[in-house]
This record gives C-alpha cells, sequence and structure tokens, in this order.
C-alpha cells in the first residue's frame, strides 16, 4: 500500500506545540495572538487570531519536498493580482513568503471568511456558480509554470491505473463498480490524455475547499488550500471539482449545472467533453481508494480522511445508467 499511495500520504502531518509555532510567527512575522489548530491531510495547520484579523499559520509535511512547497506559494503570488477570492501570501518581516523550520516550511496566509460548501444548502445555481469559479481559477493559472509542477500526486486522477492495489480497501459491496471504473478509465481515458491540454491546476475542489457566503449561498465566497496543485489535463481538474456535486436525486442536472457553467466559461474540447464523464467517476473512485486506504493506516486522523467518502460513494452509484451524451447540450 505505501507504495501506491506515496510518500506524501503515508507520512503523518508534522508535529509543533502551539507556543513554538506562535513563537516562530512572532519572530518571523511579528504577529501576536492566539493559535486554535485546523484539520489537515498531510500538512499541519492553525488559525491565528490577530488584533489586526486572522491568518491561516502553515507547517508543511516533512516529506513534501521543498520545491512542491514552493511551487504551490508562486501559484498564489501568480494569482495575487486577480480578483479571485483565493488566499494571499503574508511576506515575513524580511519579505520573504516561506520559514524554513526543523519541523518543515513554514507560511502565513490570509482568513478567508465563508461558510465551507459542505454546509451550506446546495442549489443548481451554486453548481453552476462552481462552474465558473473552477474555470476561471484555471484561467488565472494559464501560462504559470513551475518545476515542481509535474509532481508524481496519487491524487491526480490521470494516475486512476494505480490505484489497483487499493481496491481491496474499498467497501466490498462497491468494489466491482470500482473495479469497473478502473477497466473503464484504463480503455477509454488514459490513451487519449497525452492529447488533451495540459496546464497547472487547483486539482482540489472539494466541498471543505470551497466558501460560499453565509447570506447568498449560491456565491462563491472563497477557493482554499492549493496543496494538491499539479499539472494535469485541464479537464482532470473540471471533473475534480465536478465528482462533488452530483446530487444522487438528480445526477443528470446537477452534473450539466456544473459543466455548462464551466464550459460557458472555458470551452472544453470534443475530447475533454467526451472523457469529462469517465474521469468524473475516476475521482470518485480516487477518493474511496485513497480514503479507505489512509483511514486504515491512520485511524486516529480517519473522520478527517474519509470526510468525503460517502459522497463520492452516493455519487458514482448515482452516476450508473446515465445517458450523458446530451450533458453539453443547453
Amino acid at each position: 500500500m505505501t507504495q501506491s499511495l506515496g510518500a506524501n500520504l503515508t507520512t503523518p502531518p508534522p508535529v509543533l506545540p502551539e507556543a513554538e509555532a506562535l513563537s516562530l510567527v512572532r519572530a518571523h512575522w511579528g504577529l501576536t495572538g492566539s493559535l486554535s489548530a485546523l484539520t489537515s491531510e498531510r500538512d499541519l495547520n492553525f488559525r491565528l487570531t490577530t488584533a489586526q484579523g486572522r491568518y491561516v499559520v502553515k507547517l508543511a509535511n516533512p516529506a513534501e519536498p521543498a520545491g512542491v512547497t514552493r511551487f504551490q506559494t508562486r501559484a498564489l503570488l501568480h494569482l495575487e493580482t486577480s480578483d479571485l477570492p483565493v488566499p494571499r501570501v503574508i511576506r515575513t518581516r524580511d519579505g520573504a513568503t516561506e520559514v524554513a523550520t526543523p519541523n518543515g516550511i513554514l507560511r502565513v496566509l490570509t482568513w478567508l471568511d465563508g461558510q465551507p460548501l459542505y454546509l451550506s444548502p446546495r442549489t443548481m445555481a451554486q453548481r453552476a456558480a462552481i462552474g465558473r469559479i473552477a474555470a476561471r481559477l484555471s484561467l488565472g493559472l494559464q501560462g504559470f509554470s513551475d518545476p515542481a509542477a509535474r509532481q508524481d500526486l496519487q491524487w491526480d486522477i490521470r494516475h486512476t491505473s494505480r490505484l489497483a492495489p487499493l481496491l481491496p480497501h474499498v467497501a466490498p459491496d462497491i468494489r466491482p463498480l470500482c473495479a469497473d471504473v478502473l477497466s473503464r478509465f484504463d480503455a477509454e481515458v488514459a490513451p487519449h490524455l497525452g492529447a488533451c491540454r495540459w496546464q497547472v491546476v487547483h486539482n482540489d475542489l472539494n466541498p471543505h475547499n470551497v466558501l460560499t457566503d453565509p447570506a447568498e449561498p449560491d456565491r462563491i465566497a472563497g477557493v482554499l488550500d492549493f496543496g494538491d496543485m499539479v499539472e494535469t489535463p485541464l479537464v482532470c481538474d473540471a471533473a475534480v471539482a465536478a465528482c462533488y456535486l452530483v446530487d444522487p436525486a438528480a445526477p443528470f442536472e446537477s452534473l450539466a449545472a456544473f459543466a455548462r457553467a464551466y464550459d460557458a466559461t472555458l470551452p472544453l474540447t470534443a475530447l475533454e467533453r467526451r472523457l469529462f464523464p469517465v474521469l468524473t467517476e475516476a475521482r470518485m473512485l480516487t477518493s474511496l481508494a485513497i480514503a479507505s486506504a489512509r483511514a486504515a493506516r491512520f485511524p486516529e486522523n480517519a473522520a478527517y480522511i474519509l470526510r468525503n467518502l460517502a459522497t463520492a460513494r452516493a455519487g458514482l452509484l448515482a452516476m450508473q445508467g446515465l445517458t450523458l451524451s446530451t450533458l453539453w447540450t443547453t
């Protein structure tokens, strides 16, 4: 299992006492206040509350190469002049964007207000809004490159074929369906990914990383967590965002609401449209396989690791038997 997941998914998050983290932030950023721990899959994150406002303090996983962390920072700097609702990088007293510590690379980002999508009421208008913000984010990242952008990340669904060794961790009742998705990915998608458009993408617009306006849930207030960014086929990123929005009671309509809004903002090619449905299922399979395997490895963090498993399971079941040839037709 370790080989299938990779080092960045088999190394536990770093440990740093709050008092020590606060001391580092005070010394390098000149910020003082109180820290409270935030949940994370691989890193150690805190919310810092100060008299000037709130911030996010991020300590990177020690298994993550320094170049990958800098890649994430550089992407946020690339988006700094845009009007996209993403975190901004806070410079240190010396103007640096990161601080290397014995425990990992430390960064401070702005705090974004909003209600996580998983706590917000769902509507078709909201799905369309997520389609637009996902497309705008990819447009904002066009032209950005970095040596670490093609990191080997199992959450990158172009690597779906590698999930076969993890299938025994998936619940037995849905395992045959997962095996079928894997087979269709190998036959219908994998041979054609090289012909798609490639670029750096967010790669993780899940309901915990998207914020809505509590007073207006159809408005997207923020996009968080650039830790899974990667250079991959553009359509993979669209599929990642879409897979969390499938309503089991109206699977076609909910998927179409996202897809058509995305396509109206950033048109997909005929090939990308053809691959999109199976890639959406592939992300659901990825969530089921990786989460199940990691929860078994890190039972103390299982609640966080499994947070999107029910959505992936319900979505995958709901997509079976759908005729998606008219998905893009308004």
